[in-house]
């Protein structure tokens, strides 16, 4: 089998790379971190706007972990994934109150940080502290299984270990920073679902090519059909044109976000908003059901509208508000973003 030559990836990375990304100007441990944890399952140019208003106004690891989680969580809005902000928030508490501020330098480091697996880790070595450590995102999975045909999808395990020895094998001693780099984005930009081989430097020893197979590579993930669930959102509206807004449990599905309370289908909303929330509400309006597809399930949204004729029993907590559309909190699912949106 023949090893993937780093050189000639090199050598296409200065004539055709992506030089220029904000987490490249300057190659901080903080920026590459920030940016590694964005790109987890999204995309550059997604991330890009994200990361520089994170950046403005979270210019490092000790005003991020002084920054209230709800900050944190609008200016991630929007980029989905919420987990990955929560975790985020999370490890730099963890860098500045139990390591004094200073970034971790070992792969044991990076993985003992929330919301850190063993790819990003690599990739922040590489980059931030130029050590040689390899790196398996989606991109590189793709480039590698097609560069040396590896059967199966690179989920099973398997096939994820073998996919490792082989990033291992390929990652060189010099220019680490750059290779992953290079690496990424030939997976991103040539090597893509619909891949540009006439633009690849690894063209010729691709076994994939060679066998005329490309398309085959990696393999695909069984097919399996998604669950669907079912909720009611409830839009309620004071007087003053205030929505109830319900903060969300702080681990599942947009955790520790604003969202509008929830019920069952099938549950009395009144009595819910009168024996839940402290609320008396009149003129129930259900709306046209909508869908909202996560990676694991369908969503199946019924929004419903209801009149607040009194909040004085209004349950205190912390994760209950009235907040007019215009002034909405920061971090706000994008479902329920759709919903509370002005209608023309």
């Amino acid at each position: 089998m023949t090893p993937l030559n780093p050189e000639l990836l090199l050598a296409w990375f200065d004539r055709h790379g992506r030089h220029d990304l904000p987490w490249q100007r300057p190659r901080t441990p903080y920026r590459v971190w920030v940016s590694e944890i964005m790109l987890q399952q999204t995309q550059v140019q997604t991330v890009i706007p994200y990361f520089e208003r994170f950046m403005e106004r979270l210019p490092d690891v000790a005003s991020l972990a002084r920054a209230p989680l709800d900050d944190v969580l609008a200016l991630w809005s929007g980029l989905g994934y919420y987990a990955r902000a929560r975790h985020l928030h999370r490890a730099a508490g963890v860098i500045v109150h139990e390591h004094g501020g200073r970034f971790p330098d070992t792969l044991e480091g990076w993985l003992a940080l929330p919301g850190v697996g063993r790819s990003t880790a690599g990739a922040i070595l590489a980059q931030a502290f130029d050590q040689r450590q390899p790196i398996l995102d989606g991109n590189v999975r793709r480039v590698l299984a097609r560069y040396h045909a590896v059967p199966g999808w690179p989920g099973e395990k398997a096939v994820e270990e073998r996919l490792w020895q082989l990033a291992e094998a390929a990652t060189p001693a010099r220019r680490v920073a750059d290779y992953t780099q290079a690496i990424m984005d030939l997976g991103a930009t040539v090597c893509t679902r619909t891949p540009r081989c006439e633009r690849c430097p690894l063209a010729d020893a691709c076994r994939a090519r060679a066998q005329d197979r490309v398309a085959d590579y990696p393999g695909r993930r069984p097919r399996k059909t998604l669950p669907i669930r079912r909720t009611a959102m409830l839009i309620l509206q004071d007087p003053q044109g205030r929505i109830l807004l319900e903060r969300r449990p702080p681990t599942g599905i947009w955790g520790g976000l604003w969202s509008l309370p929830e019920c069952g289908l099938h549950t009395p909303v009144a009595r819910h908003c009168r024996d839940r929330l402290g609320l008396e509400v009149t003129g129930l309006r259900a709306g046209a059901t909508f869908r909202h597809t996560f990676s694991h399930y369908h969503l199946d949204i019924v929004p419903v509208r209801a009149i607040i004729t009194d909040h004085i029993a209004l349950r205190e907590s912390p994760d209950l508000q009235l907040a007019r559309r215009h002034a909405l909190p920061g971090g706000i699912p994008t479902p329920v973003q759709r919903l509370l949106e002005p209608k023309p």
